[in-house]
């Protein structure tokens, strides 16, 4: 759970599902810290054990082992989610909360594996029941930083879309370009291929499985590739100009003072005189200005 939504999912009036409610749903008792972290320490151990499980010859070896382990969280992740259920007063908006749909999620693979045992891979849902350290570490004072980035990457998006726009016209031109110079011999069977690697070259990924063989296949590619390197820095930039202004418009404008014998204004801290009438500015209250506001010259 987040901070503050204990209060949307209802607190008990008393007895057993209060004191129930203290310790599954409150994070700022003792007992609800201290459950919160032994639920994360057994998330971790959970997801582990399923990574380990994937190892095929540890599978082999331990086979039971991890059985009566995975089990075991599973039993534990499922009574937890029944007592979240049991001790709020309105469980339906708990079940339909992110965090319950996780939690559901959560002991569903292992149930479900019983008749479809493919599931049983999805168990590593798990890991995502670990945004609780959220609410365990009190971060949520950096949600603000998070709503700054996110403001910048939506007020971004058009200049960013127009970018990877261009970027896909150079990779079709130059994939296109590269299929009539090295052809299917040399593995660019078609377009669709070819563009495929532009790409990979342009993202400087260069999974290596088509590879120009003829000098000017490798010039382009190496032109390519230049490209690629210059462009990388273009949508971090676009994003980083935009929290730059977001961050500038949460400071407070710079201060004006104005002159107390002839009322110019626009004077900083640093000011001890006026420019038009020489008389001494004093302290005086400080006021915010706007930005396009400038001393008299």
């Amino acid at each position: 759970m987040v901070p503050g939504i204990e209060h949307e999912l209802g607190r008990p009036p008393g007895g057993w599902r209060l004191r129930l409610f203290k310790v599954v749903v409150e994070s700022d008792t003792p007992a609800g810290r201290l459950f919160d972290k032994i639920v994360i320490v057994a998330i971790l151990l959970s997801v582990a054990v399923v990574i380990a499980d994937s190892v095929q010859h540890w599978s082999l070896r331990f086979r039971i082992a991890f059985d009566t382990v995975e089990w075991f969280f599973t039993l534990l992740f499922t009574a937890e989610y029944i007592a979240r259920l049991v001790c709020v007063e309105r469980p339906w908006r708990y079940a339909r909360s992110f965090f319950g749909v996780v939690d559901l999620l959560s002991v569903l693979p292992t149930w479900l594996a019983l008749f479809v045992p493919e599931l049983h891979a999805l168990i590593d849902v798990r890991i995502l029941r670990l945004l609780r350290i959220f609410r365990i570490f009190k971060l949520t004072n950096y949600v603000s930083e998070y709503q700054v980035m996110w403001e910048a990457l939506v007020a971004s998006r058009r200049k960013i879309l127009v970018f990877l726009a261009a970027v896909l016209m150079v990779a079709l031109v130059l994939g296109t370009l590269l299929y009539v110079v090295e052809g299917p011999q040399h593995g660019f069977s078609d377009i669709p291929t070819a563009v495929y690697w532009s790409i990979t070259t342009i993202t400087t990924v260069g999974f290596g499985d088509i590879t120009p063989k003829t000098d000017l296949g490798r010039f382009i590619a190496s032109v390519m590739m230049l490209i690629g390197w210059g462009t990388l820095a273009v949508p971090t930039g676009i994003v980083t100009a935009e929290m730059t202004v977001r961050r500038h418009a949460l400071r407070p404008g710079p201060i004006a003072r104005s002159c107390p014998s002839c009322g110019a204004s626009g004077y900083g801290p640093e000011a001890r005189f006026c420019q038009l009438c020489g008389a001494g500015l004093g302290a005086q209250e400080a006021v915010s200005r706007p930005s396009h506001d400038r001393p008299p010259s």
